[in-house]
């Protein structure tokens, strides 16, 4: 879209035409479709990635200041990618699944040490990354994205690998009752 074009559809947005704002959001949809297919998640989720991307395109059109001395496409990279990336985050997360207490224990244990010994020794049967993972997030308390940057690894892997060992350390607890064992 040429310059004198645009400035007149962001005059005339600004003014309150529905017509001009539609057009915008049209203009700048490829962005979207673009942005999403750079980054990489599971196929299941595109949709998912393209429809927070129109979402983010669609408020950047709604808060974008034309009278400011930046460009639009630089403003919506910015907002879209990030309302992006926060959503392959959210499905990266799961809420933890509440138990009750008498869950946690078959029997009661002897001492109040005994619960936490058998947490250990499943976090002791975890290997290879999902070891490496848990040991960085829960021991030395450092974030996902930090274990990412040092494993050269992307950030949604760190979710992954820390889901799938919770999910062992819960089957091997007896709190999962989908879990099998090897």
């Amino acid at each position: 879209m040429d310059r004198e074009k645009e400035k007149n559809l962001w005059l005339r947005c600004r003014e309150g035409s529905l017509d001009a704002r539609e057009e915008l959001i049209i203009a700048y949809r490829p962005l979207v479709f673009w942005l999403a297919g750079k980054l990489k998640a599971f196929p299941a989720l595109r949709q998912d990635i393209v429809q927070e991307g129109m979402l983010a395109l669609i408020g950047a059109v709604d808060r974008f200041d034309p009278g400011r001395d930046l460009r639009f496409t630089t403003y919506a990279y910015h907002r879209i990618r990030g309302q992006m990336i926060n959503l392959l985050d959210r499905s990266e997360r799961r809420a933890p699944i509440p138990m009750e207490d008498e869950r946690l224990f078959a029997e009661e244990p002897e001492s109040p040490d005994e619960g936490w010994l058998d947490v250990a020794e499943s976090i002791d049967r975890l290997r290879g990354k999902e070891a490496m993972v848990v040991a960085a997030l829960f021991f030395e308390g450092k974030q996902p994205s930090e274990v990412a940057d040092e494993h050269k690894m992307d950030i949604s892997h760190v979710y992954r690998l820390r889901r799938s060992a919770v999910s062992k350390i819960r089957g091997w607890l007896g709190l999962d009752r989908s879990f099998q064992t090897p």
